[in-house]
């Protein structure tokens, strides 16, 4: 019945123009013959002929066997001029008949609702706005305890928090949800006329959605509670942005939603974007007012010069968006739009995470690695964003998510497999921020100084050597895999490029052997745990500390400071003098007439003394202890001593030892053997000398 009715007074306001030229004098009809006209379009037998008459109207012809003839760039950006400012002049020129498209739209709203009555109509909107606040006022009354609690809680840490912004986001969930039912689900239960309840629930829906905004600004700013903030600024900015928004969004759902109603009535298409620039003009004054009067840091304090920049940037970006409606260019404004608000909840994610997570008064402040937990939530809400801006910019295009990728034309295909690349490289790049986050956060905790036993110290070093290598192979296969999916969304077939690429890979193995040897090798060395970050190893001609690895090779630091970088493939047997233990052996040389048996009992008080030494005590293994005599020498008997310690500390206590025997030695007469030469003769030798 609707859309017959509706079909039929198309056709009047149609004939209304032609009868206006004919005679711009006539008066209008009056309530009786509007009554007239409404009895007779309830005749079924004129409904039928309407019908008839207008399934008899051709379409509008279309010459599709002219070819698109290709334009060059000035040509495509003259004729895009030509229908801006044919826009322009139509929007022109439909204002002054919009008094009378408005009246025309108001005919039909009188017709629909004759037998309901728009007093009534507002009576229902109000009512059930009213019951939306009702049932709104009894969830406040019932959680009363659960607004206690949370009120009680204590924001202490970044734990405290997030529980306090879920407890918070649970609430006004429930908050709107109580009005939603009270109003549109009360109003739903019944059954009205069909126009009735389109504009019934456009302007409910209005309601709500003021509500909604308001929720949220309550949620994000919180106004009256600053310790609940979310998004960090001053009370007086929390208050205006919150109202500021609410207004924004509140007179763009009212035009949105109007305008509508009013296409749904028949209004022209041209009158349709006359209105929609007036409402544009109001949203436009709105949110100017609200970006250059919101409250600065300080009371009274002049801008910077960087904040006026800002403001004025803004304030020319919304002025172009401004001109886009202005111009008829819809798409061109979405876009925008949707760029400007992605901009700008990237900017306050950004700057909520941090004051979220912000570290407790007894931590440690300074510069740091950021938590896994900041990543997560950084990055998972700006790839939500991104997301949902691109699938915003392609409803606001319209395009068919749905049935995108069963298009016909290649800008069709071209556009989701855009979106699926957009998405995949999103994915991939959240992914590795998590993977490297906790990598280098075991790297730090690995690297941090503290005491450690001997197996600790063994598996923080293992973590300090494997961490990068892994840290460097994930990157390289998250990429890998991202570009593959990436390149096949967008249509491109990869299995000739794998197998090229494995073609090429034979190719260059081939060409770079040693290359391959060293990143195999290193990879084998790994496996086996030959060496590790911060040990001390000698391979061949090489010594040194190792400070780093690469895919092929390891950074050597000589003890004396030259930095060596040797590849894997030229190691070959590696001697590591930094694991487990060290015996160290020590040898002397006293002379022939030494009682070894007090120089046993000398270097056993040397060991009591290097034992009872703090420094060097930890060190210790096994004591010093003298083994005997190793070798009868030209000169000297060879005592051999020999004592375990740790890796690397044995130069220490062996040069404490050295000092430790020799004043031992001294004090007890025992004499260190050394060469000497003794030349004998006399008298008797002389004559034969002179002869």
């Amino acid at each position: 019945m609707l859309r017959r009715l509706l079909l039929a007074l198309v056709l009047v306001v149609t004939a209304l123009p032609a009868a206006a030229a004919q005679d711009d004098a006539a008066p209008p009809p009056s309530p009786a013959q509007i009554q007239a006209l409404a009895e007779l379009l309830r005749d079924p037998a004129i409904q039928h002929w309407l019908e008839t008459q207008a399934a008899s109207i051709p379409p509008a012809a279309t010459d599709a066997s002219v070819a698109a003839a290709p334009v060059s760039i000035q040509q495509a950006l003259g004729q895009w001029l030509a229908v801006t400012a044919q826009n322009v002049r139509d929007v022109l020129s439909t204002l002054p008949a919009l008094p009378a498209q408005l009246g025309r739209a108001w005919l039909i709203l009188y017709l629909e609702l004759q037998e309901q009555g728009l007093l009534r109509v507002l009576l229902l909107v109000g009512v059930f706005v009213a019951l939306g606040f009702g049932v709104e006022y009894l969830y406040w009354w019932a959680t009363t305890g659960y607004r206690q609690r949370l009120i009680a809680m204590t924001l202490a840490n970044p734990v405290d928090r997030l529980a306090a912004v879920a407890r918070r986001l649970a609430f006004g969930i429930g908050w709107v949800a109580a009005f939603a039912i009270g109003s549109l689900g009360a109003f739903l239960l019944f059954d009205w006329p069909p126009l009735t309840k389109e504009i019934v629930i456009s302007y409910l829906l209005l309601v709500l959605i003021v509500r909604l905004v308001l929720v949220i600004g309550s949620f994000l700013f919180a106004p009256g509670a600053e310790r609940f903030r979310i998004v960090p600024m001053s009370n007086e900015a929390a208050r205006h942005w919150r109202h500021a928004i609410a207004a924004i969004v509140g007179w763009f759902a009212f035009g949105h939603l109007t305008l509508s109603l009013l296409e749904t009535l028949g209004m022209a298409p041209a009158a349709i974007q006359a209105l929609r620039v007036l409402f544009s003009c109001v949203l436009l004054a709105v949110a100017l007012t609200a970006l250059w009067r919101r409250p600065r840091a300080a009371a009274g304090a002049t801008a910077p010069a960087s904040a006026r920049s800002l403001d004025w940037l803004l304030t020319a970006v919304i002025a172009a968006l401004w001109l886009c409606i202005l111009v008829g260019a819809l798409d061109l404004a979405w876009v925008g739009l949707t760029v400007l608000l992605l901009v700008l909840f990237l900017r306050g994610s950004e700057r909520a995470v941090a004051h979220l997570l912000r570290p407790t008064e007894s931590e440690v402040t300074g510069p740091g690695l950021p938590s896994l937990t900041a990543v997560m939530l950084e990055r998972g809400l700006r790839t939500a964003l991104i997301i949902g801006a691109a699938l915003m910019v392609a409803r606001g295009l319209g395009v068919d998510l749905g049935t995108i990728t069963a298009g016909e034309t290649a800008w069709s295909r071209l556009a989701a497999g855009l979106l699926k690349a957009v998405v995949i490289l999103l994915v991939a790049e959240f992914a590795w921020r998590i993977l490297r986050t906790w990598i280098d956060m075991r790297l730090s905790a690995a690297a941090a100084s503290g005491a450690a036993d001997a197996e600790e110290a063994r598996r923080r070093a293992r973590l300090r050597t494997l961490l990068p290598i892994a840290r460097n192979v994930l990157l390289v296969t998250l990429a890998a895999i991202a570009v593959m999916m990436a390149l096949a969304s967008l249509g491109v077939q990869i299995g000739p490029l794998i197998a090229g690429a494995g073609v090429v890979g034979v190719a260059v193995g081939f060409g770079a052997q040693t290359l391959v040897r060293d990143v195999i090798s290193g990879m084998f060395y790994l496996l086996d745990d030959a060496f590790r970050v911060g040990e001390y190893i000698q391979s061949g001609s090489y010594k040194g500390t190792v400070e780093s690895f690469s895919l092929r090779s390891v950074k050597l630091r000589h003890h004396r400071g030259p930095l060596y970088t040797v590849p894997f493939g030229e190691l070959g047997a590696v001697q590591n003098m930094s694991r487990d233990w060290v015996i160290d052996k020590l040898t002397v040389g006293v002379t022939y007439d030494t009682d070894l048996d007090k120089v046993k009992r000398v270097i056993k008080q040397v060991s009591k003394e290097l034992l009872a030494d703090p420094e060097l005590a930890p060190h210790f293994l096994e004591p010093l202890k003298m083994q005997g005599v190793d070798a009868f020498g030209d000169f000297a008997i060879q005592v051999r001593m020999k004592m375990a310690t740790k890796p690397g500390e044995q130069f220490p206590i062996r040069r404490r030892a050295y000092a430790l025997i020799k004043k031992a030695f001294a004090a007890n007469g025992i004499q260190f053997a050394f060469p000497t030469v003794t030349v004998a003769g006399g008298e008797s030798d002389a004559t034969p000398a002179v002869a």
